[in-house]
């Protein structure tokens, strides 16, 4: 039986790349070492960064004036970072609440004494839909936080936000190099890898140059300039969830590059909010036209009814479709490794379920 994981992340990863991984354990490069065990201040590692960092350049469109960085702690650790390093002249940000983890970066910029408005919530709507900025920002924020795509409510921008000149900062771990965004719009971007990247222990953080190097003293594995000119190595690197970036960065140039992903990822989403708009059993709450590509949530109203068809998909091959535990009801994450037969065999899937129990709701 075929396994299709839906999991929020850790995610699934491409086949290829697994496989190149179990060739590459033993000894990486024929060095007699696995890739567990090579120095990060070895030649064998400089090639594996530096070669990460120009696919993300070349993928990306990353202008030459901004910088990537590799780092740990996930992005709970960067709405930390961000501020620390960003909000030097005003020590106050703007922030649009799009759910759970937007709400969290509020919470950790908070903690260290910087001031946050919250321009738009929606909350009250159970974050079924995104806010929006009535006019534009005014010039008394260090920058505006946005979630590009909210991995637990399901909502995603298409349209950036206008900002004016305040800088915006985007928190872009579920759709990183799933949907395509000019990076340049930014002056910072933050994304775990452990959903279209890799695993799980890596951190990406791309930000223009201009806006670092202002404040002195900082936590050294919170600089953002120190570990520019360290090329992130200021301490020992995640060596195995870089490496495996990498990989995935050179599969992911294979298929085409992010534009083929987005057009994928649209194909794949279509297919199952199709199904469930058409369905009588199922509902997707997400208003339409802030529907995310890569994170589905529906349910069907009976919690009981949900659980059943959780453990029942499970049996099918259908792993992790559980929904977050604040949202309830299932969730399917559609990301760049999912295959598109994976989103098939759910949709026939709930088809024979609806077929089943429809009549229980």
């Amino acid at each position: 039986m075929t396994i299709y994981n839906f999991a929020a992340g850790p995610a699934t990863l491409p086949q290829t790349v697994i496989q190149r991984i179990k060739e590459d354990l033993p000894s990486y490069d024929n060095s007699g070492m696995s890739v567990m065990e090579i120095s990060h201040r070895s030649a064998l590692f400089d090639e594996i960064i530096d070669q990460a960092k120009q696919d993300l350049r070349d993928l990306l469109n990353i202008p030459d004036n901004y910088q990537v960085l590799f780092f740990q702690g996930g992005c709970t650790l960067q709405f930390t970072a961000a501020p620390m390093n960003l909000a030097t002249k005003y020590q106050k940000i703007a922030l649009l609440d799009s759910g759970h983890w937007a709400d969290r970066a509020r919470e950790e910029a908070e903690r260290i004494g910087i001031k946050v408005d919250v321009l738009d919530s929606t909350k009250e709507q159970h974050y079924t839909k995104l806010p929006e900025l009535k006019d534009l920002v005014p010039n008394t924020y260090d920058y505006l936080h946005i979630t590009t795509n909210n991995t637990i409510e399901g909502t995603a921008y298409t349209k950036l936000p206008e900002t004016g000149p305040t800088e915006l900062v985007g928190d872009m771990s579920s759709n990183f190099l799933g949907q395509q965004y000019d990076i340049s719009k930014f002056g910072l971007v933050m994304a775990g890898a452990q959903k279209n990247l890799g695993v799980a222990g890596l951190t990406l953080v791309i930000v223009r140059d201009d806006l670092i190097g202002k404040v002195q003293n900082l936590p050294s594995m919170m600089d953002y300039d120190l570990f520019a000119k360290k090329n992130s190595m200021f301490n020992t690197p995640p060596v195995f969830a870089i490496y495996v970036a990498g990989l995935v960065l050179k599969w992911l140039k294979q298929q085409g590059g992010v534009s083929e992903m987005e057009r994928r990822n649209r194909q794949k989403s279509g297919l199952l909010y199709d199904f469930l708009d058409d369905s009588e059993l199922f509902t997707a709450p997400v208003e339409k036209k802030a529907r995310s590509l890569t994170n589905v949530p529906f349910i069907t109203g009976n919690p009981k009814l949900d659980q059943q068809l959780i453990a029942q998909a499970a049996t099918e091959g259908l792993l992790n479709i559980k929904g977050h535990r604040s949202v309830g009801g299932m969730r399917a994450s559609l990301y760049n490794a999912m295959p598109y037969e994976g989103v098939e065999k759910l949709v026939d899937f709930l088809d024979k379920f609806e077929k089943n129990y429809g009549g229980l709701c």
